[in-house]
């Protein structure tokens, strides 16, 4: 029997990004490229240039979900330090790949530009494979479940794009969602009857200001086509009830 829902959590990892320095992009682009491969990213975790975090959270994500990306930390620096964290948390040494060398040495051209620091690029979890990387040269890292990219935007989803084949999933969560001008606590009632009927379906309540009117958007998503249209035409009609005269379905 095929598994129905596949999960992946990504780990974000940098300083850069806790102290609001950088911001983070990389999270919808992936949630929204998993999905059409018929994985949920149902867990994102934002940890600090730490080895132990690292460590402790890699080893969690991986035991309770299907798949798990990190970003950030595979550069020349002193603090990119995922890759020999990752090491550590499947239990294994560090070695120089002789492949991912190769690839530093054909995207620098000279090798006197390939630095002790960039030399560190190339130095892998022993058993992991290489994620290619078009765009700068240095790879991802592949071991088991754990995927490891850059955390340049550009380079995490060309990293992802050459390993998308790989992911087994199931059916892609659909989406619809009813605009309303009513406000959320008006809907609210309803909207968690109409919730318990229909269990196999996430329904979200997200308030909005619009035109100078309140108003709420109504989400619904699911693996299940007929559940998902019957649940989104209670959802009509129960706005429709509270007097919405022309909602916006989509």
């Amino acid at each position: 029997m095929t598994k129905e829902i596949y999960t992946a959590a990504l780990i974000i990892i940098g300083d850069e990004i806790l102290s609001g320095k950088t911001r983070d992009a990389n999270t919808p682009w992936l949630a929204e490229n998993l999905n059409e491969s018929g994985v949920r990213l149902t867990e994102v975790r934002v940890i600090p240039d730490d080895k132990q975090k690292i460590v402790d959270t890699v080893n969690e994500m991986r035991t309770v979900h299907d798949y798990v990306f990190t970003t950030g930390g595979i550069g020349p620096t002193h603090d990119d330090i995922t890759a020999e964290s990752v090491a550590a948390a499947f239990g294994v040494e560090l070695e120089l790949s002789e492949e991912a060398y190769a690839a530093l040495l054909s995207y620098y051209e000279d090798e006197s530009d390939i630095t002790e620091s960039r030399k560190k690029m190339a130095i892998i979890p022993k058993g992991a494979t290489l994620i290619s990387n078009p765009v700068s040269g240095a790879p991802g890292i592949h071991i088991e479940n754990v995927y490891v990219f850059a955390g340049v935007p550009r380079i995490m989803q060309a990293m992802f794009d050459a390993v998308r084949h790989e992911l087994k999933g199931g059916k892609p969560v659909e989406t619809r969602s009813v605009s309303a001008d009513l406000a959320e606590s008006l809907v609210a009632d309803g909207l968690a009857e109409i919730q318990t009927r229909y269990k196999m379906i996430a329904i979200g309540s997200y308030p909005k200001y619009q035109n100078g009117r309140f108003g709420t958007t109504l989400v619904l998503r699911g693996i299940d086509d007929d559940a998902l249209g019957a649940a989104t035409q209670e959802v009509v009609d129960l706005v429709k009830l509270l007097g919405e005269k022309s909602p916006i379905v989509s």
